[in-house]
């Protein structure tokens, strides 16, 4: 409770896992507060709903602790409701006691190598967008008549990317996945997919759940070198510290012991290699790659190291996935370099260096995009902390504007039809109705008009 008698107004922009473990945060603990969650979508919950693999429904089942948050006193959801755009950050200083930035990292990182610009080349992120229904990404074709996919990086989402392509029609017939997505990849011609990692197999980043998964798919063979798991003395000695990497190769040298079966598809994982050149005039046909070797530097850490040993794969297609990057909201500081919001320990600094009065961030434009769901949770955490102590010592500055009514008065003036959480359950209800009949937990609406369409306005 403010000193002035009223509760503590703060906007959390972004409504994915650290958006909604920010606004528990607040709405969890003993002061009065209220919360505005800002979204762009009209649907919530960010990644859970348009990253996480749609084979993977365990996952996507943390939603439900965010449903309970949305159900606290004091909770508004405002979708269709873009933050730099209907929504200044000069607006949300003014109508908020403090604002919690949550906004992600949105784009992906580039390789920097000739020919990444080709048709056939393509973020991971796009296709995985797609795939699990975002309205941005609905008219993307993706030509999957090719007969080999090269996907570039050994994180789990490029694990993700290889084995949806890799799903059969049973395999894919119970889960969310988009329509468009489910013929396409049906439909497909490909008969190989290849990983490639610029490290060795005690370096990659995919967890060892999601690596047994490849082992499980009814229609892919997984193809491991064996030499390929001959390890560098670097990359043994890190092996002691480090259970994923122990668990991973073990897993990786049963694959690399099994005889293929003769499934229609081949999932081949490769170590250390990078590609340097993407192939092709009007589309890609090829990607050229070079072996690397791996050599601990000053600081410890294993590099991988171009040799002159290079090769070029035939292939059609192309999928980056080395990483996830921040991008800057108007008028919000903003670090280039690192792609995140410049911040201690989640108070959002400005130019001078210090605390930006009454700002702050969570999540993956905090930190970065690293860690799992649930790591966002310790991260916002400590965020709405340091909030909060600032508001106990005073140092936020409590406008006479921070009020609900403002905010309402303020869209309803700018013409802004905002989804309220009433109408996102509308989406909600909507999209599991239609999948019921299918055994599938949803039919996604995929598009901007079909979303808002089946959301009631905050009129009716």
């Amino acid at each position: 409770m403010s000193a002035n008698g009223s509760p503590l107004r703060v906007a959390v922009v972004g409504s994915g896992p650290a958006g909604f473990y920010a606004a528990g945060a607040l709405l969890g603990g003993d002061a009065a507060v209220e919360v505005d969650m800002i979204e762009r979508l009209p649907t919530p919950w960010g990644l859970v709903r348009l990253g996480v693999a749609p084979d993977h429904p365990k996952i996507k089942s943390v939603s439900r602790a965010f449903e309970k948050i949305a159900e606290r006193p004091g909770f508004r959801f405002f979708g269709n409701v873009e933050a730099g755009r209907d929504l200044h950050h000069a607006d949300l200083i003014r109508l908020y006691d403090a604002v919690v930035y949550s906004v992600g990292a949105q784009t992906d990182r580039r390789m920097n190598i000739p020919g990444e610009g080709l048709p056939g080349s393509w973020p991971a992120t796009e296709l995985v967008a797609w795939y699990n229904g975002h309205p941005d990404y609905r008219e993307l074709e993706f030509d999957l008549s090719t007969k080999r996919v090269v996907v570039v990086g050994a994180g789990n989402v490029a694990v993700d990317v290889a084995r949806m392509l890799a799903l059969t029609p049973d395999e894919l017939a119970p889960t969310d996945t988009t329509d468009a997505a489910i013929e396409a990849i049906c439909a497909s011609g490909i008969e190989e997919i290849v990983m490639v990692a610029r490290r060795g197999p005690a370096q990659a980043a995919f967890t060892t759940p999601e690596l047994i998964e490849l082992g499980e798919l009814a229609g892919a063979d997984v193809i491991v070198d064996p030499a390929d798991l001959e390890l560098d003395p670097a990359s043994e000695a890190t092996l002691e510290g480090d259970t994923n990497a122990q668990r991973n190769l073990g897993v990786l040298r049963e694959y690399a012991a099994r005889e293929p079966e003769g499934k229609p598809r081949r999932l081949v994982l490769r170590f250390c290699v990078s590609p340097v050149r993407i192939l092709g005039e009007d589309r890609v046909t090829g990607i050229e790659l070079v072996r690397n070797r791996l050599e601990p530097d000053a600081s410890g850490y294993i590099a991988a190291v171009p040799t002159g040993e290079h090769e070029t794969l035939d292939c059609g297609l192309v999928f980056r996935s080395v990483g996830y990057r921040g991008v800057a909201l108007p008028e919000v500081p903003f670090d280039e370099r690192r792609g995140t919001i410049p911040n201690e320990r989640g108070r959002v600094l400005g130019a001078d260096a210090k605390p930006a009065p009454g700002v702050y961030c969570a999540g993956w434009i905090k930190r970065g995009p690293s860690g799992v769901i649930g790591t966002n949770k310790k991260d916002a955490t400590e965020t709405v902390e340091l909030l909060l102590e600032d508001a106990a010592a005073g140092l936020l500055d409590r406008g006479q504007e921070a009020s609900a009514d403002a905010v309402d008065a303020l869209l309803a003036d700018r013409g802004v039809a905002h989804v309220l959480y009433e109408g996102w359950t509308a989406i909600d209800e909507s999209e599991r109705a239609a999948g019921e009949p299918l055994g599938r937990p949803r039919v996604k609406l995929c598009t901007w008009e079909q979303l808002l369409e089946a959301a009631p306005s905050p009129a009716e």
